[in-house]
């Protein structure tokens, strides 16, 4: 299978459940590799592994992974949750680096291309999208 098949996108449904992340991080990882972007896996896990966290830990809904790949090779990464309220700002790195939490947007605009969230409802439920965006591999 060559890396322009992944252009479909992949979703995967998961409870309001921290044991979630591990599982959204390892088949993130086994997507790429399919595709033959491997390349990306390091980095696509790490951002997908903030965005799930945050929406895990500040609702309590389900959440949805979703990754998708643009035929010029751009790969978004998003999760939505049922949290219709915008994320709070990215905090910059160098901004409380002693602190445990609070630092998952700010990797996410130090590691991502491009970032953003949107408003948006899932099966008849409010909540948003937030997304990041890396290069082609």
């Amino acid at each position: 299978m060559t890396a322009s098949a992944v252009r479909c996108p992949s979703s995967l449904h998961i409870p309001n459940d921290l044991r979630a992340v591990t599982i959204c991080r390892r088949t993130l990882r086994l997507i790429l590799t399919m595709h033959g972007l491997i390349g990306l896996a390091d980095t696509a896990e790490l951002l997908a592994t903030e965005l799930v966290s945050n929406a895990v830990r500040h609702t309590k809904g389900p959440t949805t992974l979703r990754v998708r790949r643009s035929p010029e090779g751009t790969v978004w990464i998003g999760a939505w949750d049922t949290d219709p309220a915008p994320p709070d700002p990215p905090r910059p790195l160098d901004q409380g680096a002693d602190l445990e939490e609070g630092r998952g947007l700010g990797l996410v605009m130090a590691c991502a291309e491009y970032w953003g969230w949107r408003p948006s409802a899932r099966f008849g439920k409010r909540g948003k999208y937030v997304w990041c965006e890396l290069g082609a591999a």
